[in-house]
């Protein structure tokens, strides 16, 4: 910069030079336009960390190489996703209302009376055989059926529940983790 010449001046008056470098850097004209840019932004934010009478087009250049080489580190630690597939594969239902569910489930299993609870604790949430939860019980296989059967049809009651299908995301969620991304539509 020589002087007389604004900082602005000197910056207008790189560009041609900043656009060769970095065509050179990136081959293409788009992203080439793109790295001189974000250099001259880059720049003008840290003007006062230039000092006059230093060679103005050095530092310039020194931050569009720095700003190229954190590019393509950046773009290295990306994942190339252009149908979506892998933002697709990524989504999940919302949590909020499987937590109230549990809470609501937790009241309402507290509600049962002990030998019902015990029952489909056992067969229902630990995954034991009704022989297995008789033995633990000390009673018959009948008996802990006619809990467990007892204690599901209270359960449906005190949370509601008349169809199997109300378990599970609500019809808002299924549609919404169900339908295509946008630009990806049949």
């Amino acid at each position: 910069m020589t002087e007389g010449q604004t900082f602005k001046d000197g910056l207008l008056a790189a560009i041609p030079n900043l656009r060769a470098f970095a065509m050179s850097l990136c081959g293409a004209a788009d992203k080439a336009d793109d790295l001189v840019q974000e250099t001259l932004v880059r720049a003008w934010d840290k003007q006062a960390s230039f000092q006059p009478g230093t060679n103005l087009r050095a530092w310039l250049f020194t931050i569009l190489r720095n700003e190229f080489y954190s590019q393509m580190r950046k773009r290295g630690r990306e994942v190339s996703d252009a149908d979506g597939a892998l933002t697709a594969a990524m989504a999940a239902h919302p949590e909020q209302a499987g937590k109230l569910d549990m809470q609501d489930f937790q009241t309402a299993l507290a509600q049962l009376p002990e030998d019902q609870r015990e029952a489909i604790i056992l067969v229902g949430a630990s995954g034991l055989s009704y022989e297995e939860a008789a033995e633990i019980c000390g009673c018959a296989v009948g008996t802990v059926k006619s809990r467990v059967s007892r204690a599901r049809t209270r359960l449906g009651e005190l949370l509601g529940i008349s169809d199997s299908s109300e378990f599970g995301p609500d019809d808002v969620a299924t549609h919404v983790m169900n339908r295509p991304l946008v630009g990806n539509a049949a």
